[in-house]
Formats: structure tokens, sequence, C-alpha cells
């Protein structure tokens, strides 16, 4: 298909960051082929379907290096805030994750995946599920945003779905020739990490990534439990140790590497090993981000930094502006030297989070030659009314809700505000049906800090008793009694 994206203010994220006000984009075979006027490149493009952006702002897609598709989605807002990541991680999301059917993995990626492209963001890193990784992968490519992911892998003893190093790369491998590693949806090598993975798994991912042309990705230090597990099993500093042995490198995406010391700094900086910094699930699990981060001095020393959202249990939403809004206002606040502004929060959203996930020839920025990855904003919004500095408005405004259109490879998969892909209605209807089911499996209560009263039960406290069968009515519709079968 030609696609012809029409009239748009464009924030090319170029490196010479130009804003091409007016600017036709024409896409051929999913890639960028020309930026020019409308006549012109309808003239060179004859038939080409047109998506009308006249008045609007186009960027690049959005990229979110570090965002789990799969329990959470289905409990979403249900794990409450006052207890420590620990106990909301063992308490919690492993006896749900352990609950899970292969549907419920599929339609909590499709749902994260869904709210993803709703708000502009085009490319998810999955940095671990657990037991259906085919079907999350099936889910993610239905809505059709782009997507890196495998099977979560972890050789501790003890734990659920832990095996030894050899069957754990075994599976990966296994799940990576399914998947493929090319293409919209592909195959990473995704290890649990923190202290939960032997120095031979870790070493083995390495070989199995090199051999499969593909990159990796795993946990650690978003919070000080790690230090403390490294320092009896190895007398080191986690990513000391991880440089020790060899696994750090241009491959590896560290997800968090929050609580880091000089000489971490300095391994990372020396191996090019990508972070990637999650600050919305920081605060709200309360790890210490504003105290350890070392985050800022890692850019400026020319580390590949990308952000990232984690969870919806822990961030509670994918929304990649709204991460660099708090990236950016946290290292203003923090008084680091030289704190990040928004044009580089932006720049972390997009072409710097394309570079730290390895894909920053392909995507990241409206250039000729690269992947159609494009996001229009409506401008109509309050919040672009009047319109001011890009960079400020679309990390400072708050303007995710005004994502109107997003294509992905070439291919529309958002036209005014409306999945293409995927009937919504019927996947919100799936996803409430299968979180009453998992719930059930698991004899999990959502946290409810406030008590919930319905209107009948409300009247019914200043009228008589009601008799005993209307209120077992009223109990099982309350239950929101469903076929197991209707939704994957």
């Amino acid at each position: 298909m030609t696609l012809l994206v029409v009239g748009g203010d464009v924030v090319t994220m170029a490196p010479s960051r130009e804003i091409l006000t007016g600017t036709t984009i024409a896409v051929v075979d999913g890639r960028i082929a020309a930026l020019g006027t409308a006549d012109a490149l309808r003239s060179r493009y004859p038939g080409a379907t047109e998506l009308d952006a006249t008045g609007c702002v186009v960027t690049p897609g959005l990229i979110n290096a570090h965002q789990h598709t799969t329990a959470d989605p289905l409990t979403r807002s249900g794990i409450p805030d006052d207890i420590d990541a620990q106990r909301a991680i063992f308490d919690w999301a492993v006896p749900l994750h352990n609950a899970h059917t292969g549907g419920d993995d599929e339609i909590s990626a499709m749902l994260t995946g869904a709210e993803s492209l709703r708000r502009g963001v085009t490319t998810i890193i999955e940095p671990g599920t657990v037991a259906y990784p085919l079907r999350v992968a099936a889910g993610l490519r239905k809505v059709g945003v782009r997507a890196r992911l495998n099977g979560w892998g972890w050789d501790a003893e003890g734990l659920p779905f832990a095996a030894p190093a050899d069957e754990v790369l075994a599976r990966q491998e296994e799940i990576a020739t399914e998947i493929g590693t090319t293409g919209r949806v592909a195959a990473w090598i995704t290890l649990l990490g923190h202290d939960l993975v032997s120095d031979a798994l870790m070493q083995g991912a390495v070989e199995l990534a090199e051999r499969l042309d593909t990159r990796m990705t795993w946990h650690i230090s978003p919070g000080q439990n790690d230090i403390e597990g490294y320092a009896k099993r190895a007398g080191h500093r986690p990513v000391v140790h991880m440089h020790k042995i060899g696994v750090l490198g241009p491959r590896l995406l560290l997800g968090h590497a929050v609580w880091l010391d000089d000489d971490e700094v300095d391994a990372v900086v020396e191996t090019d090993t990508a972070v990637a910094s999650s600050p919305g699930a920081y605060l709200r699990l309360g790890q210490g981000f504003t105290r350890a981060n070392r985050h800022v001095e890692l850019i400026r020393r020319g580390a590949r930094i990308a952000l990232g959202c984690d969870s919806h249990n822990a961030n509670d939403v994918p929304d990649i502006l709204r991460a660099a809004m708090l990236f950016s206002g946290l290292s203003l606040d923090r008084g680091d030297d030289r704190p990040v502004h928004a044009h580089e929060a932006l720049a972390l959203a997009t072409i710097d989070g394309a570079a730290a996930i390895g894909l920053g020839d392909e995507i990241g920025s409206i250039e000729v030659g690269k992947a159609a990855d494009l996001v229009v904003f409506d401008t109509t919004d309050p919040v672009w009314t009047p319109r001011g500095d890009e960079a400020l408005q679309l990390v400072w405004g708050a303007p995710s809700h005004t994502v109107r259109d997003v294509v992905v490879d070439g291919e529309i998969v958002v036209r005014d505000q409306e999945l293409q892909n995927v009937d919504y209605d019927d996947l919100r209807q799936c996803a409430a049906e299968n979180s009453h089911h998992l719930l059930r499996r698991t004899g999990i209560t959502p946290f409810r800090r406030w008590p919930r009263v319905t209107a009948a039960e409300l009247e019914a406290s200043s009228a008589p008793p009601a008799a005993p069968e209307e209120l077992a009515e009223t109990t099982d519709r309350a239950a929101g009694r469903t076929g197991v079968d209707a939704c994957p």
C-alpha cells in the first residue's frame, strides 16, 4: 500500500530536529519514501490512500522499552500501593501468573497493545512474560503493534516456572524460532534477572543471542535487594559482577539499573550496555529513584537510555509521554547537574529509545528510508491551544489523549481514535470475563480502599429487609457470571 499522510506539522526527531510544517509524508511498502508538498507527492504517487493530518502534529511512533503485557492488565489498579515491591510481586503478581491461561495471556497482551497504540506507543519491549509467550505474540500481532518478547527464564531453585539453565535456554531458543527474530513482532532473549539467574544462564543467554543475532533484556537493581543478593553470592555489586563474567554489552538492555555505584556506572558506559528507565513504576513502588538513580549521569556520559512503563500495577498506564514528563521533572527537581529537559526527554521516547533497543536505523525518527511508524495528534484539543513549542507541549502538556491516528510499518492501526485490527468493544468484554474467571481461580480479591455500595443496597439500607431469594439474585448479578468459553 502507498499512503500519504497529508499536511501535518512533522516533528522529525532527525539529527537537526527540524519541524516540517504543512508537510506530507509518502509511505511506500511500509517505509518512508518522501517528504514534501501534498501536490508534488500526489502527482508522484497517484491513487495513494490518504490520511489527512492538516493542522495536526505528527511524530515518530513512541517506544516503550520495558512493558509487561500479562497478568497485571486483567487486574489493573488491583494491587495496593501501601505494600513494598516484594509483597506486590510474590503475594499478588506471582499467584496471578500461576493461574493465567493461554487465553488470559493473549487477551492481556491485546489489551496492553491496544492501550499502547491509543497513546501513540508503536513499539513495546516485553521484558518477560511467563507461561504462554506464543499466545502473547499472537495477541500483539492482532492489534498491530511492533514488539519484542520471549518467555521469562530463571533457574533459581524453589520458584514457580524455574528450570535448570540448559532447559531455560532450550525453551528460549524454541520460542525464538517459533516467533522469529525479524519482523514487526519478533523474539529477544528475556531472562528474569535480579538475583534469580545463575552465571551459567546469563552467559548462555549471551551466546544464544549472538547465535540467533538478536538482543536480550533482564532486570537488575530497581531497589536494593539485588545488591545484597550479589554481595552474598559473588562479593561484588550486581553490574560489576556481570561485567566480570562478560555478559554486559551492546546486545543487552538492562531493565531498571537504578541503584548503581560508580564502578557499575563505569561498566555500563564502557560496555555500551543499554538501560530502560521506568520512573512511574519506581515512584509507585517507592524504590528510591529520587535518591539513587544515575540515569541522567549515564545519559551525559553517552550511555543508551530508553523509557519504559513496567506493568499495569506498577505504573498503571503504558503512557510513554507521561514517563518522559516524570523523567524530566524528577531530574529538574533533584537538581541534577545538567538536568534532562523536555526536548531530551522526547528524544528518549523516540530516537534515543530506538537506539537503546538496537533499532535506531529503523524507527524513532521520521526520515526517508525508515519504517513508517507515525503518530498523528489532534491539535483541536484545548491542550494544544494555542500551539507552542512542540517538545514542551508533547512532554509537559500530557497530550496522549489527543492521539488520533497511528501508523505502524505503513499500516494504519488507529484511525480517528478507533483501533482498525480489533473490535475494542469485544476486547473490553473479553478482558472483563477473563479477569472475572482469573480472580475466581486464584481466590484473590482485588484491592478496594473504600467500600462499594450498589444503589439497590443503598435503598435497602433504609427499607425493610429484602427476602432471602432476592438478595441471592442480586449477589449473583454482582458477581458477573459469564461463560468460560466466551473469550480466549
